[in-house]
Order: C-alpha cells, then sequence, then structure tokens
C-alpha cells in the first residue's frame, strides 16, 4: 500500500486533471498511464545504455541520435509553452512507433493521444509523475493499483476491479510455467497477465540473477529480478505466452502498456466480446482448445440476449447469465488438462436454477474440480459488497475430492476504507493448498477440508462452504436466573440508599 507524500503526489496529480478540465476516469488513468509509459522507455533506454557501457552488450535503441530530445530526461525540464507542442507532435507519436511491441499493441497505440491542452497541466503532471518511484518494482505496482483504485466508474456492467493480492493467490495457486499459454477472456487493464509475468520472474531468477542498481536521480538503490532462468523462453513470453480479450478499448490500451510495462513485448490483445458469436468467427483457435491457464474475474453484469450469445455455449448450459456463460467458455478455450482460476459470485455455488445446476455438473462430473475458495464479501468494496469465491478446475479428468477453505480475512478492512489489517488468511490459504492431502485434511471444523465429490452430488452439486463446514460454538454458562434477579435487587437497593442520601445533603 501507498502512503503519506506518495499518495499525497497522487491525489495532486489527480485533482490537477480535474481541474484542468479532464474529468473521466478512466481519461485520467489512460493519460497519467501514457507519461508513466513515455519516462519509463527512457528509463529502460539509459538502463540499457548503462550495461551496454559496462559489459559490451548491444541492445535494440528506442532513440536515435537524432531523436534524443524526445527523452523524458531531456524534455521534462523545458518551459510550459515548448513541452506541450513537443510531447503532443514528437513524443507521442514516437513513442506509438518507437515501442519494442508488434502489430498487436501497435493496433491498439494508433490512436493514443496526449488529451491535455493546456501546457501549465502537462508541466505540472510531468513533474509529480517524474517524483514517483516508478523504477521500484513493488511500489510502481502499488501506484498503479492505488491509480487504478480510482476508476469510479468500476461496476458499471458488473465489472469490478480484482485486487491485486487476490489475483497473486489465485496465479500463485496455479503455479503458471514458462512454456504455457496464458489468457484472460475478460482482460480489463491486465491484471491477471501482468502477475503471471511478476510470479514467473519471481519464481525464474537464480540468486546470482538479482542485481542491485542505483536511481541515477535519488542515488537510491534497489533490486531487480533478471528472470535468468527463463532464457530459452523469452522469445515465447514476449510473443506467444499472453493473451487477453475485452470490449472496452481504453482498458486494452492500459492492460498493453502494463503488459510491456513488465517485459512482456508483444502481448496478443484484443477488442472483443468473448460470450459473442464473433469470438468464434474472428478468433476460431483460441476460443476453442488453446490455453494451458485461463485467469478470470468475469463480469456479472446480469442477462444478455439469447441472439449475442454464441450457440456453442448455450448447448452446454441455457442460460442468459454471463457468470455462468463465462465459466463454459473458460472450459472451451482451455486445452485438455488446462486448469483456471476463476472468480464466480456466489449465486454461481448454490444456485438452484436449472442452469445452475447443469454448471456445476458440467464442473465435477466432465471435469476435475479441484477448489472452492471462499472470500469473505468485502473483498471487492468499495465497488460492491458482493460475496464470492474462486472455482479451480481443470479441464478433463474427473473429480473425487474438492479442496475447500474458508477465507475470512485477507489482509485488508473488510469496510469500504478497505486499510490493511494484521489479519490475513490467504498466506495460509496458499500453504494449505500447496501441501494439501485429501486423506487428511479431513476436518471441517478447520479452514481447510475436503469434500468427496459423491456427496456434493448428493447435495444437488451445492458447492457453498456453508453447506459442508462444521461450526463450532463455545457453550456459554450463565448464573441462574434467581441468583441474577437477587444481584438486581441488591444494586437497586445502593441505588435507593445513594438517593436518600443525596437527598439529605440537598435538605
Amino acid at each position: 500500500m501507498i502512503t503519506g507524500e506518495l499518495k499525497q503526489d497522487i491525489d495532486a496529480l489527480w485533482l490537477e486533471f480535474w481541474q484542468g478540465g479532464i474529468t473521466n476516469p478512466l481519461t485520467v488513468i489512460e493519460q497519467i498511464t501514457y507519461l508513466m509509459f513515455v519516462r519509463l522507455l527512457d528509463v529502460k533506454e539509459a538502463r540499457d545504455e548503462n550495461r551496454e557501457h559496462r559489459g559490451g552488450k548491444a541492445f535494440r535503441r528506442r532513440y536515435a541520435a537524432d531523436q534524443q530530445d524526445l527523452r523524458w530526461s531531456r524534455f521534462r525540464h523545458m518551459g510550459a509553452q515548448d513541452m506541450l507542442p513537443l510531447v503532443r507532435d514528437k513524443v507521442f507519436p514516437h513513442f506509438r512507433k518507437a515501442t519494442t511491441g508488434g502489430a498487436t499493441f501497435a493496433e491498439f497505440m494508433k490512436d493514443a493521444q496526449l488529451m491535455i491542452q493546456k501546457p501549465s497541466l502537462l508541466v505540472k503532471a510531468v513533474g509529480i509523475i517524474d517524483k514517483l518511484p516508478l523504477t521500484e518494482g513493488d511500489t510502481k505496482g502499488d501506484l498503479y493499483e492505488y491509480l487504478l483504485g480510482k476508476l469510479t466508474t468500476a461496476g458499471i456492467n458488473g465489472q469490478f476491479r480484482t485486487p491485486r493480492h487476490i489475483i497473486r493467490l489465485m496465479v500463485d495457486m496455479l503455479e503458471p510455467q514458462p512454456t504455457e499459454v496464458v489468457a484472460d477472456p475478460a482482460a480489463g487493464t491486465g491484471g491477471f497477465l501482468v502477475q503471471v509475468m511478476e510470479h514467473l520472474v519471481e519464481e525464474f531468477t537464480s540468486p546470482e540473477g538479482v542485481m542491485v542498481e542505483t536511481d541515477a536521480d535519488t542515488g537510491e538503490s534497489y533490486k531487480i529480478l533478471s528472470g535468468d532462468l527463463l532464457e530459452g523462453h523469452w522469445e515465447h513470453i514476449r510473443s506467444g505466452m499472453f493473451h487477453g480479450f475485452d470490449f472496452d478499448a481504453t482498458m486494452l490500451r492500459i492492460a498493453a502498456m502494463n503488459l510491456m510495462l513488465h517485459g512482456v513485448d508483444d502481448p496478443d490483445i484484443h477488442y472483443q466480446d468473448t460470450l459473442s458469436n464473433s469470438f468464434a468467427e474472428r478468433f476460431p483457435l483460441a476460443s476453442h482448445e488453446s490455453f494451458d491457464i485461463v485467469l478470470a474475474n468475469p463480469p456479472f453484469k446480469g442477462s444478455l440476449d439469447y441472439e449475442d450469445v454464441d450457440a456453442n455455449l448455450l448447448r452446454q448450459v441455457k442460460t442468459r447469465k454471463t457468470e455462468l456463460l463465462f465459466l463454459v467458455l473458460i472450459l472451451r478455450m482451455l486445452k485438455l488438462g488446462g486448469r483456471s482460476a476463476t472468480i464466480v459470485p456466489d449465486g454461481v455455488l448454490f444456485g438452484s436454477s436449472t442452469a445452475h445446476v447443469a454448471l456445476r455438473k458440467l464442473l465435477i462430473d466432465n471435469n476435475q474440480l479441484e477448489a472452492v475458495i471462499s472470500l469473505p464479501s468485502g473483498v471487492f468494496k468499495p465497488y460492491a459488497g458482493v460475496s464470492t469465491g474462486i472455482l479451480i478446475f481443470t479441464k478433463g479428468g474427473r473429480t473425487d475430492q474438492v479442496f475447500f477453505y474458508d477465507v475470512e480475512a485477507d489482509g485488508f478492512s473488510l469496510d469500504d476504507k478497505r486499510v490493511p489489517a494484521k489479519e490475513n488468511d490467504l498466506p495460509d490459504c496458499l500453504a494449505r493448498w500447496q501441501a494439501r492431502d485429501s486423506k487428511k485434511d479431513m476436518d471441517r471444523t478447520d479452514k481447510a477440508f475436503f469434500v468427496p465429490a459423491s456427496e456434493i452430488r448428493e447435495a444437488n452439486y451445492d458447492l457453498s462452504l456453508s453447506r459442508y463446514k462444521e461450526r463450532v460454538y463455545e457453550e456459554k454458562e450463565y448464573d441462574p436466573p434467581q441468583a441474577i434477579l437477587e444481584r438486581m435487587k441488591a444494586l437497586n437497593n445502593d441505588i435507593a440508599n445513594d438517593l436518600a442520601e443525596l437527598e439529605d445533603i440537598l435538605g
């Protein structure tokens, strides 16, 4: 979490945009992201120049000799009247072309433009962004998370920003490998895909691959994980591993930049409603048995018209509810043996409609439902208090036992403020999952336990944790009513005596 001066800087930057006439929260975030991206391009260029100077390792330059004035470190010192035309007319066109991204990224960036019209606003924005610690990995992630937290439009069409620590739990539970292909059919700002990339770099960096660099401006040192053990996989990671789809073009531009800032040079990001008939038509491979991993927090926006939905999905579960259709879609997108971690509203776990039961039956009888993680209802506050869970499943196989975990605390308060708290079940949830043993984890009074698939079938495929968890209630012992009555009488006598004494004093 970011606090204090850093938080004040972001709030001040946000206020500057609003006072400058840019009031759409998504546009504000997009513009800030562009400027952060331009600054980080220069940081990467300087870092590569240092490495080339130290070790002679050549790199693909982002700025030619006659384009040095387009670098952040150069134009940030300019005055307002000179900076605006340079950034608008030269820097923006350059960064749309100068990135190492491929055709897909270029397609999204072609419409990127500087919306800032006031020279003074640009100077203030550049000044504040220049002070942000963007070179520090964790802080950069927290900064971006805080920015995205200002999306007051979140919740429209059922889209809720997924907290980063929940995403991390889901990614860590699936343990993606560098040879796999990953997708998110409702990618939003790319949080799941970015976390997969961060997971790979963390898991595949040797002790020797941890580098310490110094910020040229502040003089502070920070660690960089090189991902040196990923050697031989980088081409696949940069251009073949990550795939995202969404029907909000602005979100996708942010997702593309987010991924590129995390080392995915050519993410496969597409503008597409993945539940529609056109998905299979436009992306026949992506829509059918193409992915090893699918991570998602699909929008829960209610119902769709049958005419808009891919008929192949309706053949599996006849419904108009998006939360059910997305699960069928994910099963369709996965390769045989592919696995998914997907957030669903609690209604999916226990709904009694024909479609709800059919969906759970499909997961259990025709695939391997591995885990149901129950999340506390405050996880998505302040956007919504909806209760949710995480379904972990593998395409194909069969379900014998299902792992349940009751997350009661996620490290933050469960009110609208969502401030850090001591109680956090997520590390234990991951540890219990990694050490799971269906023969030992049988205590249903515990947070983690297994339930046989046969029992779930007998319960009409109900997957709600409350159906199987046994609550332990401590018996309270109370004094007999007569004893309590005697104490009350004695107390009343004391009060009467005190009042009598007070009355004598007042005489």
